[in-house]
């Protein structure tokens, strides 16, 4: 995978690129804790698709920039894919495929401007409105924990403890049996240091804080509760610790005609590393340009 730098949204990007240039874009987007290097196995098989394919690292994970408005709301995460659609040249043939906070961009990013993506492929969260109150089962509160401890300051350093044990504990409990130790080691480089945490943690922040929330960024948050536009694969984990498959709901209520749910079995939460040739083949025929 080449790594290039590109600027959207006044952030500059870091990013790895497979595939030709002018090829339809396909636009990977990671979640938590994690990076773009989980695209890892993906990536090549776009490129040899003929798509140009793109990973960036999300704003606030290294070596993207911090942004210096301190935005982490979901709208600021779809303004940055619409924007990228741009500075990578992307036409009504893209295509966005999104795994955790990348699956909740992808779902607003197609939804506020529907133009500019021909389909989309989410991971691991399925639409917000599909979850609804399966959030708050005892089964599932079990395994959001995390989320809401995030809004303590203690967060911010416990997360780093013990060189970041906490990281390696999620990844152990939501991908049981994966051995995640090269992933945990890109996220740790990625996120290693205080300013960088926050950032990380700020996404989850800025979900429960709404002064947090700016009103110019209206718009794209309210496209991330509304249904998704265009044709939409979701895939999800049968043994998935964080998000459980019980907590996912009806998500093909919640997308266009044309939609389609996977079940992996024996995949967790990071199903596109657990299980690539799988994923990849069902992506891949999602996908593919028509006619």
């Amino acid at each position: 995978m080449e790594q290039h730098q590109v600027t959207a949204n006044g952030l500059e990007f870091s990013t790895f690129d497979e595939g030709p240039a002018d090829g339809p874009l396909a636009l990977c987007l990671h979640g938590f804790p994690d990076t773009a290097h989980t695209w890892r196995f993906l990536l090549p098989r776009l490129g040899a698709a003929g798509f140009h394919a793109v990973a960036p690292f999300l704003r606030g994970y290294a070596p993207t920039e911090i942004p210096p408005d301190g935005r982490y709301q979901i709208g600021a995460l779809i303004r940055d894919a619409n924007a990228l659609h741009d500075a990578l040249g992307g036409g009504s043939d893209a295509v966005i495929i999104g795994h955790d906070w990348g699956a909740l961009t992808a779902y607003g990013a197609v939804a506020h401007q529907p133009d500019r993506w021909r389909r989309a492929v989410t991971m691991a969260v399925p639409p917000a409105a599909s979850i609804g109150m399966s959030l708050f089962t005892y089964a599932q509160l079990q395994r959001s924990w995390y989320t809401f401890f995030f809004l303590s300051p203690l967060a911010d350093m416990a997360l780093p403890l013990d060189d970041f044990a906490f990281i390696d504990g999620l990844w152990r409990d939501w991908s049981p049996g994966y051995d995640g130790t090269w992933d945990v080691a890109r996220v740790k480089e990625s996120i290693g240091d205080p300013s960088h945490i926050a950032a990380a943690i700020g996404y989850y922040r800025a979900v429960y804080n709404p002064e947090l929330l700016e009103p110019d960024l209206a718009g794209e948050q309210e496209a991330a509760f509304l249904p998704i536009p265009k044709p939409t694969l979701y895939l999800h984990g049968r043994n998935d610790g964080c998000m459980l498959l019980s907590s996912i709901g009806h998500p093909l209520d919640y997308m266009a005609e044309g939609s389609e749910v996977v079940v992996i079995d024996d995949a967790g939460h990071f199903l596109h590393v657990e299980k690539p040739d799988e994923v990849n083949q069902h992506v891949l025929a999602f996908i593919a340009p028509e006619g």
